[in-house]
């Protein structure tokens, strides 16, 4: 799944007349008004750019009307039901966490007569903008591979039903990872979207929604107010594309 990042012109629920052969007013009409209660639904009513609300893309309506709405909290998490933190769940012989700093880390190296592991490279944190010069050893902890859907949320959300090899894969999933500033992603936490959003503003709408792709693409749900705060987030981009 490739970082969200496109936008298109806005438009609030999906197309309801692409494509349509000329049909009679009435008929116009009436799926104007089909598609303004449909944006009232999706956008909950007007949003943070007063009257019509989020313009959101299709693409984007669709994917936020999909996302099942549930009561906050849910059954006790234990990260162990993860399985192992870092597998090798692609089996290219390297770890998941070195694979997404060799993937986020400009100029990244490896150790002497390493194959898989990173020993320098340089961040450009996307959560606060921070330039981050990694050394193994000496700055490792200045960077955190964040589960931008955090486990514990995922957990919650619907993956306390599924099986543990299941869950192993969503672990270690690219598409949910980012190399991140160790502090920022010591804030954010377990927290979802209601609770914690990334300090870089320019970066929230990015960070939202690869949540909303991540938790589209594996049937998890979201809280009311999680809900509310991925559109406020996604008001400060009008049309902005998700991505696949």
């Amino acid at each position: 799944m490739p970082a969200p990042g496109r936008r298109t012109r806005g438009s609030r629920v999906p197309g309801l007349l692409a494509g349509a052969a000329r049909p009679a007013p009435w008929v116009v009409l009436a799926l104007l008004l089909l598609a303004a209660a449909l944006a009232w639904r999706v956008c909950g009513g007007w949003g943070p750019q007063g009257p019509g609300g989020v313009v959101l893309s299709q693409q984007s309506a669709e994917r936020i009307a999909g996302l099942p709405v549930r009561e906050k909290g849910g059954p006790e998490y234990s990260r162990e039901e993860f399985g192992p933190a870092w597998a090798d769940v692609d089996r290219n012989g390297c770890d998941t966490r070195n694979d997404i700093l060799a993937r986020d880390l400009s100029e990244a190296e490896r150790g002497p007569g390493e194959r898989c592991e990173v020993a320098r490279g340089v961040l450009e944190d996307p959560y606060t903008g921070r330039r981050i010069d990694f050394e193994r050893g000496r700055t490792s902890r200045d960077v955190h591979i964040d589960h931008v859907v955090a486990l514990s949320d995922a957990w919650a959300s619907g993956a306390h039903a599924w099986d543990r090899p299941a869950r192993q894969s969503m672990a270690n999933d690219p598409a949910n990872l980012l190399a991140v500033e160790g502090r920022a992603n010591t804030d954010k936490g377990a927290s979802d979207a209601a609770g914690w959003l990334p300090p870089r503003r320019e970066y929230r709408c990015a960070y939202v929604g690869r949540q909303i792709l991540v938790k589209s693409v594996y049937g998890l749900s979201v809280t009311e107010a999680e809900r509310e705060a991925m559109l406020g987030a996604l008001a400060d981009c009008p049309g902005y594309e998700l991505g696949e």
